[in-house]
Protein backbone atom coordinates (compact mmCIF):
# COMPACT_ATOMS: atom_id res chain seq x y z
CA UNK A 1 0.00 0.00 0.00
CA UNK A 2 1.41 3.23 -1.20
CA UNK A 3 0.08 6.36 -0.23
CA UNK A 4 1.95 9.49 -1.94
CA UNK A 5 2.29 12.38 1.09
CA UNK A 6 0.57 15.65 -0.33
CA UNK A 7 1.45 19.11 1.83
CA UNK A 8 -1.55 18.18 4.02
CA UNK A 9 -0.12 15.13 5.09
CA UNK A 10 3.08 16.20 5.71
CA UNK A 11 2.02 18.77 7.74
CA UNK A 12 0.03 16.25 9.63
CA UNK A 13 2.42 13.85 9.56
CA UNK A 14 4.49 16.53 11.81
CA UNK A 15 1.83 17.77 14.00
CA UNK A 16 0.02 14.70 14.88
CA UNK A 17 2.84 12.15 15.15
CA UNK A 18 4.33 9.43 12.95
CA UNK A 19 2.09 6.50 14.64
CA UNK A 20 -1.23 8.80 14.54
CA UNK A 21 -0.51 9.51 10.88
CA UNK A 22 0.23 5.62 9.66
CA UNK A 23 -2.95 4.92 11.78
CA UNK A 24 -5.23 6.92 10.25
CA UNK A 25 -3.58 5.99 6.46
CA UNK A 26 -3.72 2.36 7.11
CA UNK A 27 -7.49 2.80 7.64
CA UNK A 28 -8.06 4.75 5.17
CA UNK A 29 -6.36 3.47 1.74
CA UNK A 30 -6.12 0.32 1.19
CA UNK A 31 -9.75 -0.86 0.41
CA UNK A 32 -9.33 -4.08 -1.41
CA UNK A 33 -7.90 -5.25 1.34
CA UNK A 34 -10.64 -4.07 4.39
CA UNK A 35 -13.34 -5.41 2.08
CA UNK A 36 -11.48 -9.29 2.15
CA UNK A 37 -11.05 -8.99 5.49
CA UNK A 38 -14.59 -8.18 6.69
CA UNK A 39 -15.76 -10.85 4.15
CA UNK A 40 -14.51 -13.43 6.74
CA UNK A 41 -16.41 -13.20 9.65
CA UNK A 42 -13.92 -14.71 12.23
CA UNK A 43 -11.58 -12.25 10.77
CA UNK A 44 -14.25 -9.08 11.10
CA UNK A 45 -14.99 -10.21 14.67
CA UNK A 46 -11.84 -9.77 15.87
CA UNK A 47 -11.03 -6.39 13.39
CA UNK A 48 -13.60 -5.04 15.08
CA UNK A 49 -12.92 -6.02 19.00
CA UNK A 50 -9.01 -4.85 18.56
CA UNK A 51 -10.06 -1.41 16.82
CA UNK A 52 -12.51 -0.54 19.25
CA UNK A 53 -10.21 -1.66 21.57
CA UNK A 54 -7.12 0.21 21.01
CA UNK A 55 -9.33 3.76 20.27
CA UNK A 56 -10.05 3.63 23.96
CA UNK A 57 -6.92 3.08 25.04
CA UNK A 58 -5.64 5.64 23.58
CA UNK A 59 -6.67 7.70 26.63
CA UNK A 60 -5.74 6.44 30.39
CA UNK A 61 -8.92 4.45 31.19
CA UNK A 62 -11.59 5.11 34.22
CA UNK A 63 -11.84 5.52 36.53
CA UNK A 64 -10.53 9.14 36.40
CA UNK A 65 -8.73 10.28 39.42
CA UNK A 66 -10.18 13.71 39.76
CA UNK A 67 -13.76 14.56 39.04
CA UNK A 68 -15.08 18.36 38.85
CA UNK A 69 -15.44 17.94 42.93
CA UNK A 70 -12.14 18.94 44.01
CA UNK A 71 -8.43 19.42 43.00
CA UNK A 72 -8.04 15.58 44.79
CA UNK A 73 -9.37 12.60 45.08
CA UNK A 74 -11.40 11.60 47.67
CA UNK A 75 -14.10 8.71 48.07
CA UNK A 76 -16.88 10.65 47.56
CA UNK A 77 -15.22 12.22 44.54
CA UNK A 78 -14.78 8.71 42.92
CA UNK A 79 -18.23 7.85 43.74
CA UNK A 80 -20.78 11.00 43.57
CA UNK A 81 -21.53 11.01 39.85
CA UNK A 82 -23.55 14.55 40.37
CA UNK A 83 -20.27 15.84 39.75
CA UNK A 84 -18.91 15.57 36.16
CA UNK A 85 -15.77 13.38 35.31
CA UNK A 86 -12.78 15.11 34.11
CA UNK A 87 -9.72 13.13 32.10
CA UNK A 88 -7.01 16.06 32.96
CA UNK A 89 -5.93 17.82 36.43
CA UNK A 90 -6.97 21.56 36.81
CA UNK A 91 -5.01 24.11 34.87
CA UNK A 92 -2.48 26.36 36.98
CA UNK A 93 -1.92 29.10 35.10
CA UNK A 94 -3.08 32.47 35.49
CA UNK A 95 -4.80 32.81 32.17
CA UNK A 96 -3.59 35.82 31.27
CA UNK A 97 -2.69 35.39 27.59
CA UNK A 98 -6.11 34.82 26.57
CA UNK A 99 -9.01 36.29 25.58
CA UNK A 100 -12.14 37.09 26.79
CA UNK A 101 -14.87 34.36 26.67
CA UNK A 102 -16.71 37.10 24.79
CA UNK A 103 -14.19 37.80 22.21
CA UNK A 104 -12.84 34.07 21.44
CA UNK A 105 -16.78 33.16 20.85
CA UNK A 106 -16.04 35.46 18.48
CA UNK A 107 -13.71 33.09 16.35
CA UNK A 108 -17.01 30.76 15.75
CA UNK A 109 -19.57 32.93 13.83
CA UNK A 110 -20.82 32.40 10.76
CA UNK A 111 -20.22 35.03 7.80
CA UNK A 112 -22.63 35.48 5.11
CA UNK A 113 -22.57 31.52 3.95
CA UNK A 114 -22.30 28.70 5.14
CA UNK A 115 -18.83 26.18 4.85
CA UNK A 116 -20.65 22.94 4.00
CA UNK A 117 -19.40 19.67 5.43
CA UNK A 118 -17.70 17.15 2.89
CA UNK A 119 -19.88 14.35 4.45
CA UNK A 120 -23.35 15.11 6.75
CA UNK A 121 -26.85 15.93 6.33
CA UNK A 122 -28.85 18.08 8.94
CA UNK A 123 -30.21 14.54 9.87
CA UNK A 124 -26.95 13.44 10.77
CA UNK A 125 -26.57 16.76 13.12
CA UNK A 126 -30.39 16.22 14.58
CA UNK A 127 -29.27 12.71 15.28
CA UNK A 128 -26.10 14.04 16.90
CA UNK A 129 -27.46 16.38 19.64
CA UNK A 130 -30.68 14.28 20.25
CA UNK A 131 -28.69 11.04 21.24
CA UNK A 132 -26.21 12.79 22.93
CA UNK A 133 -28.08 15.19 25.06
CA UNK A 134 -29.65 11.76 26.66
CA UNK A 135 -26.54 11.38 28.71
CA UNK A 136 -24.63 15.02 28.44
CA UNK A 137 -26.90 17.05 30.62
CA UNK A 138 -25.57 19.90 32.69
CA UNK A 139 -26.93 21.23 35.86
CA UNK A 140 -30.47 22.31 36.22
CA UNK A 141 -30.78 24.23 39.22
CA UNK A 142 -30.79 27.89 38.88
CA UNK A 143 -27.97 29.19 39.24
CA UNK A 144 -26.54 26.78 37.45
CA UNK A 145 -23.20 24.85 38.77
CA UNK A 146 -21.36 23.77 35.85
CA UNK A 147 -19.07 21.54 37.85
CA UNK A 148 -22.06 19.42 38.36
CA UNK A 149 -24.93 17.42 35.74
CA UNK A 150 -28.34 16.13 35.67
CA UNK A 151 -27.28 12.67 33.75
CA UNK A 152 -27.69 9.00 34.28
CA UNK A 153 -24.41 8.83 32.45
CA UNK A 154 -25.87 5.90 30.79
CA UNK A 155 -27.34 5.68 26.84
CA UNK A 156 -30.73 4.96 28.47
CA UNK A 157 -33.04 6.61 26.30
CA UNK A 158 -34.05 9.01 29.09
CA UNK A 159 -35.34 11.46 26.40
CA UNK A 160 -38.54 8.65 25.42
CA UNK A 161 -38.45 7.17 29.02
CA UNK A 162 -37.59 10.33 31.58
CA UNK A 163 -34.57 10.22 34.25
CA UNK A 164 -36.19 8.23 36.67
CA UNK A 165 -39.44 6.04 37.85
CA UNK A 166 -41.75 8.96 38.72
CA UNK A 167 -41.31 10.48 35.28
CA UNK A 168 -41.61 7.05 33.25
CA UNK A 169 -44.58 6.66 34.71
CA UNK A 170 -46.52 9.47 33.88
CA UNK A 171 -45.95 8.43 29.96
CA UNK A 172 -46.78 5.01 30.73
CA UNK A 173 -50.38 3.54 29.92
CA UNK A 174 -49.92 1.11 32.15
CA UNK A 175 -52.21 -1.26 28.97
CA UNK A 176 -50.35 -3.43 27.45
CA UNK A 177 -46.96 -2.46 27.39
CA UNK A 178 -47.74 1.60 25.78
CA UNK A 179 -46.87 4.96 26.27
CA UNK A 180 -48.99 7.13 25.92
CA UNK A 181 -49.72 8.78 22.61
CA UNK A 182 -52.50 10.37 20.72
CA UNK A 183 -53.45 10.17 17.05
CA UNK A 184 -52.85 13.13 14.48
CA UNK A 185 -53.39 12.48 10.83
CA UNK A 186 -53.37 8.59 11.16
CA UNK A 187 -50.12 8.59 13.16
CA UNK A 188 -49.18 8.16 16.59
CA UNK A 189 -47.30 11.39 18.91
CA UNK A 190 -46.90 11.66 21.95
CA UNK A 191 -49.90 13.50 23.79
CA UNK A 192 -49.75 17.17 24.44
CA UNK A 193 -48.17 18.55 27.68
CA UNK A 194 -50.58 21.47 28.85
CA UNK A 195 -53.93 22.52 28.93
CA UNK A 196 -54.51 26.04 27.98
CA UNK A 197 -51.02 26.99 29.00
CA UNK A 198 -50.82 24.78 32.36
CA UNK A 199 -48.97 21.41 32.59
CA UNK A 200 -51.86 18.66 33.02
CA UNK A 201 -51.48 16.79 36.06
CA UNK A 202 -50.92 13.81 34.86
CA UNK A 203 -47.41 15.48 33.53
CA UNK A 204 -46.49 17.37 36.91
CA UNK A 205 -43.44 15.14 36.92
CA UNK A 206 -42.00 16.45 33.51
CA UNK A 207 -39.90 19.13 33.07
CA UNK A 208 -39.29 21.91 29.98
CA UNK A 209 -36.43 23.69 29.44
CA UNK A 210 -37.34 27.40 29.60
CA UNK A 211 -40.57 26.87 30.55
CA UNK A 212 -41.38 30.49 31.68
CA UNK A 213 -40.12 31.98 28.56
CA UNK A 214 -43.24 30.44 26.39
CA UNK A 215 -46.72 32.09 25.73
CA UNK A 216 -49.52 30.24 26.59
CA UNK A 217 -49.87 29.35 22.98
CA UNK A 218 -46.49 27.70 22.57
CA UNK A 219 -47.00 25.80 26.02
CA UNK A 220 -49.84 24.14 24.37
CA UNK A 221 -47.87 23.14 21.15
CA UNK A 222 -45.41 20.85 23.68
CA UNK A 223 -45.44 16.89 23.55
CA UNK A 224 -45.24 14.95 26.88
CA UNK A 225 -41.50 13.67 26.61
CA UNK A 226 -39.43 12.05 28.89
CA UNK A 227 -36.35 15.12 28.50
CA UNK A 228 -36.70 18.47 29.51
CA UNK A 229 -35.36 19.44 26.14
CA UNK A 230 -37.74 16.49 24.09
CA UNK A 231 -39.45 20.18 22.60
CA UNK A 232 -36.43 22.66 22.52
CA UNK A 233 -36.03 22.20 18.22
CA UNK A 234 -37.62 20.36 15.70
CA UNK A 235 -34.93 17.57 14.59
CA UNK A 236 -34.90 16.88 18.45
CA UNK A 237 -39.05 16.25 18.03
CA UNK A 238 -39.04 14.35 15.15
CA UNK A 239 -36.50 11.57 16.79
CA UNK A 240 -38.10 11.58 20.14
CA UNK A 241 -41.53 11.63 18.30
CA UNK A 242 -40.09 8.47 15.76
CA UNK A 243 -39.06 6.39 18.75
CA UNK A 244 -42.21 6.92 20.63
CA UNK A 245 -44.30 5.13 17.89
CA UNK A 246 -40.62 2.09 17.45
CA UNK A 247 -41.70 1.20 21.47
CA UNK A 248 -45.46 1.09 20.71
CA UNK A 249 -44.99 -0.92 17.59
CA UNK A 250 -42.67 -3.47 19.18
CA UNK A 251 -44.92 -3.93 22.39
CA UNK A 252 -47.56 -4.11 20.67
CA UNK A 253 -45.41 -7.17 18.16
CA UNK A 254 -44.65 -8.65 21.69
CA UNK A 255 -48.20 -8.70 22.92
CA UNK A 256 -48.85 -10.92 19.92
CA UNK A 257 -45.73 -12.87 20.52
CA UNK A 258 -46.13 -13.70 24.16
CA UNK A 259 -49.91 -13.51 24.99
CA UNK A 260 -49.16 -14.31 28.34
CA UNK A 261 -46.83 -11.33 29.30
CA UNK A 262 -48.22 -8.53 31.87
CA UNK A 263 -47.55 -5.27 31.43
CA UNK A 264 -44.82 -4.50 33.26
CA UNK A 265 -42.68 -7.17 31.35
CA UNK A 266 -43.95 -5.79 27.83
CA UNK A 267 -42.75 -2.50 28.78
CA UNK A 268 -39.95 -3.83 30.08
CA UNK A 269 -38.99 -5.83 27.32
CA UNK A 270 -39.74 -3.34 25.10
CA UNK A 271 -37.68 -0.52 26.72
CA UNK A 272 -34.47 -3.27 27.00
CA UNK A 273 -34.92 -3.67 23.02
CA UNK A 274 -35.16 0.15 22.13
CA UNK A 275 -32.30 1.17 24.35
CA UNK A 276 -30.11 -1.54 22.35
CA UNK A 277 -31.42 -0.32 18.94
CA UNK A 278 -30.18 3.30 19.88
CA UNK A 279 -26.69 1.42 20.51
CA UNK A 280 -27.00 -0.31 17.51
CA UNK A 281 -27.42 2.79 15.44
CA UNK A 282 -24.80 4.80 16.99
CA UNK A 283 -22.04 2.27 16.53
CA UNK A 284 -23.26 0.77 13.04
CA UNK A 285 -24.71 4.23 11.80
CA UNK A 286 -23.60 7.10 13.39
CA UNK A 287 -19.79 6.41 14.16
CA UNK A 288 -19.24 4.75 11.04
CA UNK A 289 -20.39 8.06 9.50
CA UNK A 290 -17.62 9.98 11.53
CA UNK A 291 -14.67 7.80 10.64
CA UNK A 292 -13.68 7.83 6.98
CA UNK A 293 -12.05 4.53 7.21
CA UNK A 294 -13.21 1.51 5.37
CA UNK A 295 -13.15 -0.93 7.93
CA UNK A 296 -17.28 -0.48 9.27
CA UNK A 297 -17.47 -1.30 12.88
CA UNK A 298 -20.17 -3.83 14.03
CA UNK A 299 -22.62 -4.13 17.28
CA UNK A 300 -21.65 -7.93 17.54
CA UNK A 301 -23.62 -9.62 20.56
CA UNK A 302 -20.21 -11.68 21.12
CA UNK A 303 -18.23 -7.98 21.59
CA UNK A 304 -18.56 -7.59 25.49
CA UNK A 305 -17.39 -10.81 26.40
CA UNK A 306 -14.26 -10.13 23.90
CA UNK A 307 -13.71 -6.55 25.34
CA UNK A 308 -15.12 -8.11 29.13
CA UNK A 309 -11.67 -7.96 30.94
CA UNK A 310 -10.18 -4.38 29.01
CA UNK A 311 -8.84 -1.74 31.68
CA UNK A 312 -11.71 1.09 30.66
CA UNK A 313 -14.51 -1.75 30.96
CA UNK A 314 -16.15 -0.05 33.90
CA UNK A 315 -18.90 2.21 35.09
CA UNK A 316 -19.71 4.53 32.78
CA UNK A 317 -19.29 8.42 33.91
CA UNK A 318 -19.98 11.40 31.33
CA UNK A 319 -16.75 13.89 31.90
CA UNK A 320 -17.16 17.51 31.24
CA UNK A 321 -14.52 17.38 27.74
CA UNK A 322 -16.75 14.88 26.08
CA UNK A 323 -19.17 17.00 26.76
CA UNK A 324 -17.30 20.25 25.31
CA UNK A 325 -16.50 18.15 22.60
CA UNK A 326 -19.78 17.82 21.52
CA UNK A 327 -20.79 21.56 20.77
CA UNK A 328 -21.19 21.23 17.32
CA UNK A 329 -23.66 24.27 16.61
CA UNK A 330 -21.87 24.50 13.38
CA UNK A 331 -23.54 21.67 12.04
CA UNK A 332 -26.64 23.83 11.78
CA UNK A 333 -27.32 26.10 8.63
CA UNK A 334 -29.12 29.25 9.02
CA UNK A 335 -32.11 27.95 6.92
CA UNK A 336 -33.76 24.62 7.48
CA UNK A 337 -35.78 23.05 5.17
CA UNK A 338 -38.78 21.94 7.12
CA UNK A 339 -41.83 19.96 4.65
CA UNK A 340 -40.76 22.19 1.87
CA UNK A 341 -40.55 25.36 3.25
CA UNK A 342 -37.25 27.36 3.78
CA UNK A 343 -37.59 28.33 7.51
CA UNK A 344 -34.86 30.71 9.38
CA UNK A 345 -33.30 28.68 12.37
CA UNK A 346 -35.42 30.43 15.21
CA UNK A 347 -38.61 29.66 13.84
CA UNK A 348 -37.86 25.95 14.27
CA UNK A 349 -37.29 25.89 18.37
CA UNK A 350 -40.13 24.74 19.45
CA UNK A 351 -40.76 23.15 16.44
CA UNK A 352 -43.31 20.21 17.25
CA UNK A 353 -46.55 21.52 15.69
CA UNK A 354 -44.93 21.62 12.32
CA UNK A 355 -44.87 17.84 12.47
CA UNK A 356 -48.35 16.67 11.98
CA UNK A 357 -48.65 18.92 8.63
CA UNK A 358 -46.01 17.50 6.07
CA UNK A 359 -45.90 14.22 8.43
CA UNK A 360 -42.70 12.39 9.79
CA UNK A 361 -41.34 10.91 6.53
CA UNK A 362 -41.46 14.06 4.61
CA UNK A 363 -39.18 15.61 7.33
CA UNK A 364 -36.83 13.13 7.73
CA UNK A 365 -35.86 13.35 4.23
CA UNK A 366 -35.86 16.78 4.21
CA UNK A 367 -33.37 16.48 6.66
CA UNK A 368 -31.60 13.73 4.49
CA UNK A 369 -31.07 16.08 1.64
CA UNK A 370 -30.37 19.13 2.86
CA UNK A 371 -26.16 20.01 3.45
CA UNK A 372 -24.73 20.39 6.90
CA UNK A 373 -22.51 22.80 7.80
CA UNK A 374 -18.67 21.96 8.19
CA UNK A 375 -17.54 21.73 11.58
CA UNK A 376 -15.29 23.75 12.38
CA UNK A 377 -14.24 28.03 13.22
CA UNK A 378 -16.18 30.60 11.39
CA UNK A 379 -19.30 28.68 10.74
CA UNK A 380 -21.94 28.64 13.65
CA UNK A 381 -25.68 30.95 12.92
CA UNK A 382 -24.84 34.05 15.51
CA UNK A 383 -28.30 32.91 17.01
CA UNK A 384 -25.57 30.26 19.13
CA UNK A 385 -22.97 32.52 19.78
CA UNK A 386 -23.83 32.83 23.95
CA UNK A 387 -23.44 28.90 23.43
CA UNK A 388 -20.21 29.15 22.43
CA UNK A 389 -19.72 31.95 25.41
CA UNK A 390 -21.39 30.00 28.24
CA UNK A 391 -18.89 26.69 26.58
CA UNK A 392 -15.81 28.46 26.92
CA UNK A 393 -16.62 30.35 30.49
CA UNK A 394 -17.84 26.77 31.54
CA UNK A 395 -14.05 25.50 30.15
CA UNK A 396 -12.62 28.15 32.28
CA UNK A 397 -14.47 28.12 35.59
CA UNK A 398 -13.42 24.36 35.44
CA UNK A 399 -9.43 25.05 35.11
CA UNK A 400 -9.90 22.92 31.92
CA UNK A 401 -6.23 22.14 31.02
CA UNK A 402 -5.66 23.96 27.37
CA UNK A 403 -5.35 22.47 23.86
CA UNK A 404 -1.84 21.35 24.13
CA UNK A 405 -2.30 20.15 27.56
CA UNK A 406 -5.21 17.55 25.89
CA UNK A 407 -3.15 16.92 22.67
CA UNK A 408 -0.11 15.46 24.86
CA UNK A 409 -2.68 13.77 26.92
CA UNK A 410 -4.02 11.90 23.73
CA UNK A 411 -1.21 10.98 22.41
CA UNK A 412 -0.23 13.32 19.94
CA UNK A 413 3.01 15.73 19.81
CA UNK A 414 2.21 19.29 21.67
CA UNK A 415 2.46 22.30 18.76
CA UNK A 416 4.60 25.00 18.84
CA UNK A 417 2.69 27.62 16.30
CA UNK A 418 -0.73 28.39 15.80
CA UNK A 419 -0.18 27.13 12.36
CA UNK A 420 0.00 23.83 13.34
CA UNK A 421 -3.11 23.91 14.48
CA UNK A 422 -4.34 24.87 11.01
CA UNK A 423 -2.55 25.52 7.58
CA UNK A 424 -6.07 27.61 6.99
CA UNK A 425 -4.35 31.73 7.82
CA UNK A 426 -7.82 33.06 8.80
CA UNK A 427 -7.81 30.80 11.38
CA UNK A 428 -4.28 30.68 12.08
CA UNK A 429 -3.85 34.43 11.95
CA UNK A 430 -6.95 34.74 14.20
CA UNK A 431 -5.59 32.85 16.90
CA UNK A 432 -2.56 34.37 16.91
CA UNK A 433 -4.36 38.05 17.05
CA UNK A 434 -6.29 36.70 20.47
CA UNK A 435 -3.65 34.56 21.93
CA UNK A 436 -0.59 35.22 23.82
CA UNK A 437 1.01 31.80 22.16
CA UNK A 438 -0.01 28.64 21.11
CA UNK A 439 0.21 26.82 24.85
CA UNK A 440 -2.60 29.55 26.12
CA UNK A 441 -4.55 28.05 23.58
CA UNK A 442 -8.60 27.15 25.29
CA UNK A 443 -9.04 23.37 24.72
CA UNK A 444 -12.38 24.42 23.00
CA UNK A 445 -10.95 26.57 20.88
CA UNK A 446 -8.35 24.51 19.54
CA UNK A 447 -10.56 21.59 19.47
CA UNK A 448 -12.42 23.84 16.56
CA UNK A 449 -9.90 25.27 15.22
CA UNK A 450 -7.81 22.35 14.31
CA UNK A 451 -8.31 21.50 10.52
CA UNK A 452 -9.36 17.61 9.33
CA UNK A 453 -6.51 15.26 8.84
CA UNK A 454 -7.65 14.36 4.98
CA UNK A 455 -10.30 16.33 2.68
CA UNK A 456 -13.11 13.50 3.29
CA UNK A 457 -12.71 13.75 7.33
CA UNK A 458 -15.48 15.28 8.79
CA UNK A 459 -13.71 15.76 12.41
CA UNK A 460 -9.98 17.04 13.21
CA UNK A 461 -7.59 14.32 14.96
CA UNK A 462 -7.78 15.04 18.47
CA UNK A 463 -12.00 16.00 18.28
CA UNK A 464 -11.91 12.82 16.43
CA UNK A 465 -9.69 10.66 19.27
CA UNK A 466 -11.93 12.07 22.13
CA UNK A 467 -15.40 11.36 20.56
CA UNK A 468 -13.95 7.88 19.63
CA UNK A 469 -12.77 7.19 23.25
CA UNK A 470 -15.73 8.43 25.22
CA UNK A 471 -18.63 7.29 22.39
CA UNK A 472 -17.32 3.59 22.40
CA UNK A 473 -16.65 3.30 26.27
CA UNK A 474 -19.99 4.65 26.90
CA UNK A 475 -21.85 2.44 24.39
CA UNK A 476 -19.85 -0.49 24.94
CA UNK A 477 -20.20 -0.61 28.94
CA UNK A 478 -24.38 -0.49 28.62
CA UNK A 479 -25.59 -3.23 31.20
CA UNK A 480 -27.63 -4.71 28.46
CA UNK A 481 -24.64 -5.73 26.10
CA UNK A 482 -23.17 -7.94 28.84
CA UNK A 483 -22.77 -11.23 27.66
CA UNK A 484 -25.34 -12.87 30.34
CA UNK A 485 -27.45 -9.90 29.34
CA UNK A 486 -27.60 -9.62 25.72
CA UNK A 487 -29.73 -12.91 24.78
CA UNK A 488 -32.86 -13.74 24.15
CA UNK A 489 -33.91 -14.31 27.68
CA UNK A 490 -33.79 -10.40 28.52
CA UNK A 491 -35.21 -9.15 25.11
CA UNK A 492 -37.00 -12.73 23.87
CA UNK A 493 -36.63 -14.33 20.54
CA UNK A 494 -38.71 -11.69 18.45
CA UNK A 495 -36.48 -9.05 20.31
CA UNK A 496 -33.63 -10.32 19.42
CA UNK A 497 -34.48 -10.59 15.59
CA UNK A 498 -35.95 -6.51 15.44
CA UNK A 499 -32.35 -6.07 16.89
CA UNK A 500 -30.24 -8.26 14.23
CA UNK A 501 -32.54 -6.82 11.19
CA UNK A 502 -32.25 -3.14 12.27
CA UNK A 503 -28.78 -1.39 10.98
CA UNK A 504 -29.66 2.01 9.72
CA UNK A 505 -32.32 4.80 11.28
CA UNK A 506 -33.93 4.97 7.95
CA UNK A 507 -35.17 0.95 9.03
CA UNK A 508 -36.68 2.22 11.89
CA UNK A 509 -38.74 5.01 9.92
CA UNK A 510 -40.10 2.92 6.86
CA UNK A 511 -41.75 0.69 9.66
CA UNK A 512 -43.46 4.11 11.59
CA UNK A 513 -44.87 6.17 8.93
CA UNK A 514 -48.36 4.87 8.19
CA UNK A 515 -49.36 8.33 7.53
CA UNK A 516 -47.24 8.24 4.66
CA UNK A 517 -45.41 4.75 4.03
CA UNK A 518 -43.75 5.87 0.72
CA UNK A 519 -40.10 4.54 0.36
CA UNK A 520 -37.80 8.15 1.52
CA UNK A 521 -34.15 8.20 1.44
CA UNK A 522 -33.18 9.15 4.69
CA UNK A 523 -29.25 9.02 5.70
CA UNK A 524 -26.58 10.32 8.20
CA UNK A 525 -24.40 10.92 4.94
CA UNK A 526 -24.21 13.43 2.03
CA UNK A 527 -23.66 11.47 -0.45
CA UNK A 528 -26.19 8.76 -0.18
CA UNK A 529 -28.79 11.61 -1.10
CA UNK A 530 -27.58 14.02 -3.13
Amino acid sequence: MTVKPTRASARSIATDGAANRLRFLALTNGRPLWDLAQRVQPVRRRLNASLIDHAIREMPPRPEPLSTMADYTSWASLTDRTFNGRHMPPATGDGSGRPTPERAADLFTRGDAMIPCPRSTVLFAYFAQWFTDGFLRGDTHVPRDPRKNSSNHHIDLNQLYGLDDTATAALRTFDGGLLKSQLINGAEFPPHLCENGKVKSEFSALGVIRFAELTDAQRDTLFATGSDRGNIQIGFTMLTVLFLREHNRVARLLAGHYPRWDDERLFQTARNILIVLLIKLVVEEYINHITPYHFRFTLDPRLSAMLAHAPWHRQNWASAEFNLVYRWHSLIPSTLSVGGRELPMAETMIGGALIPGPGLGRLFEDASRQRAGRIGLFNTDPVLREVDVASIADSRALNLAPYNGYREHCRFPRVRRFDQVSGDPRVSEALRGLYRSVDDLDLYVGLFAEEPGAPEAMLPPLLTKIIAIDAFSQALTNPLLASRVFNAATFSPAGMKIIATTRTLSDVLHRNVPEDPRPRPVSLTWQATR
